[in-house]
């Protein structure tokens, strides 16, 4: 019987060899090319359907009734669109003026012969298509082969299918180059476990200090020169620990799906040019990260990887299933660690979306934010003296704001209640050119314009928020679709499991109700119960 990667269809992958180019004003990623004049046409036509809306429909957010619930969804917007435009300016400094300089610095180091000793390539991998596998290794071959010195491969494998595909492979086209497999078969399931692994058996061989070390997916096709972007600065800065690096999706599955994922990664471009303003990045992806080998052998970091965990008042002890970037970055943290970003170093993810592409997307979701908010927690107690204070709020902002996103549209529904169908229209209205304001920051980070943004962004935006609520009480609960449909946490079949169920369930209900009492108290919706209320109330 045939495995699905025997009979996989090679997807289309748009120039890998395409990178962005930040002194050229009409690359992709950041200058004009993209504004067409039919682009420039949609969205004037789009503020011109906004404009129509306002002028023909009926319009009651300023009526008496619902004057306070809009001017608490103006404020919050005010707040809100005011952070995103803080990210966007830092963003805007570290793309056009600090990572230039650095680049061309450390362009410098790479044509003046400089070379890192040995290039290690830590890859784990699972089941993959077998086409998918032989882009991945055959974008390393390029790497090592366009760098001339030695490389390594470290693949973390739980199956010769795999394995054969890679051998067969690097015997067929990577004869000629100085190349090493090394693999590390698992004896336990779990990405977690092949890293940790992998990294024990780097220890029990000679991997230097300084070598530098190359973490990716299997599923991560490397575009040129995208290592040789990131070692340079490893060199040009001795306290660099870590650095990421720039992600393009492709997407084998539903359309919309895929304008999702790309515009999660435009909004991913700018977060992460502003964060690493500040030496720090808020994730150091899986995808593809770099890091100096003296961290990766060290036995607490090895620990943290395989056996990462959290001690949870409800949930109890239990280990992280995904998430290995998340504690990798914690541990960088946590020692002070600089970290970068690369915004020119790029790889392609190739998602493979099976089944509902909604069911998909909460999916991620739930992994995501999961990882998100098992991590933050402990992120933000080591305090900003640990880390500098815009990345600390930046992790107390991601607290917050699954609670604010939920507040304007509870209100609008509240609003449309008491006036009727005249206050969603403008609260729709008001939804299409917001977002469309933040989706004009995004187009600069997008490879193109794509109109369904700014509905997408909402989507996006309401879906994360609801999930993450429901996450916060749920912690333990885990699955991860794309390495054998792993789980944790899943099973309440024991009396404790279930009570701990109810409770998570009354918790997640209390915090709801709290929200929506605040919030339409805040709005003047409802007074707070006076004693005289209370006792006529009662008949006293």
């Amino acid at each position: 019987m045939q495995k699905p990667s025997d009979i996989w269809v090679t997807p289309k992958i748009p120039a890998l060899d395409q990178v962005p180019n930040l002194d050229d004003p009409t690359d992709w990623s950041t200058g004009f090319r993209k504004w067409t004049p039919a682009a420039l046409f949609s969205i004037a036509l789009y503020f011109a359907c906004c404009l129509l809306g306002i002028l023909t429909l009926p319009n009651s957010i300023w009526d008496i009734e619902t004057r306070e619930i809009t001017l608490v969804i103006g404020a919050l917007g005010v707040w809100r669109y005011g952070w995103w435009f803080t990210h966007a300016v830092r963003a805007y400094i570290y793309g056009r003026f600090v990572y230039p300089k650095m680049r061309r610095q450390g362009q410098k180091i790479w044509d003046s012969g400089w070379r890192p000793r040995h290039m290690h390539f830590m890859m784990t991998t699972y089941k993959e298509h077998r086409s998918i596998t032989e882009m991945v290794v055959r974008s390393i071959v390029l790497e090592i082969r366009n760098s001339g010195v030695p490389g390594t491969i470290w693949l973390g494998s739980s199956d010769r299918f795999d394995e054969d595909i890679i051998i067969n492979f690097l015997e067929r086209e990577a004869a000629d180059i100085d190349i090493t497999l090394r693999i590390i078969r698992q004896n336990v399931s779990g990405k977690r476990a092949a890293i940790g692994l992998v990294l024990r058996a780097m220890n029990r061989l000679p991997v230097h200090e300084d070598d530098l070390v190359v973490f990716m997916d299997g599923d991560f096709i490397l575009a040129e020169g995208a290592v040789s972007r990131c070692m340079p600065l490893f060199k040009l800065y001795p306290d660099l620990q870590a650095c990421t690096t720039d992600e393009e999706v492709i997407c084998i599955g539903p359309r919309w799906i895929e304008t999702w994922l790309k515009m999660r990664f435009a909004q991913r471009r700018l977060a992460m040019q502003s964060h690493a303003l500040s030496g720090r990045v808020l994730t150091l992806t899986g995808r593809m990260s770099v890091f100096r080998a003296k961290n990766l052998l060290q036995l607490e970091f090895i620990r943290l990887l395989e056996a990462d965990h959290l001690n949870h008042w409800l949930w109890g002890d239990f280990r992280f299933l995904s998430g290995d970037d998340k504690s990798t970055w914690y541990y960088m943290l946590k020692h002070g660690a600089h970290m970068r970003y690369v915004p020119d170093a790029m790889g392609y993810t190739v998602e493979v979306i099976e089944g509902s592409g909604m069911d998909r997307m909460v999916q991620n979701f739930r992994r995501w934010s999961g990882n998100m908010l098992r991590n933050g927690a402990r992120a933000i107690k080591l305090g900003p003296r640990r880390m500098p204070f815009f990345i600390w709020w930046c992790l107390v902002d991601q607290r917050i704001s699954m609670w604010t996103m939920l507040v304007s549209p509870a209100l609008a529904v509240m609003a449309t209640v008491m006036q009727g169908a005249s206050y969603i229209a403008s609260y729709l209205i008001f939804i299409a050119i917001s977002r469309m304001l933040l989706s004009l920051f995004l187009f600069g980070y997008s490879r193109r314009i794509e109109m369904a943004y700014p509905w997408i962004l909402y989507l996006n935006q309401l879906i994360n928020a609801s999930v993450k609520v429901y996450c916060i009480f749920r912690l333990s609960k885990q699955r991860w679709s794309n390495r054998g449909n792993q789980s944790a946490g899943m099973d309440g079949g024991s009396l404790v499991e279930t009570a701990r169920n109810l409770m998570a369930n009354w918790c997640t209900a209390i915090a709801v109700a709290l929200l929506v009492l605040g919030t339409v108290h805040y709005a003047n919706l409802v007074p707070i119960p006076t004693m005289t209320t209370i006792q006529a109330a009662l008949g006293m």
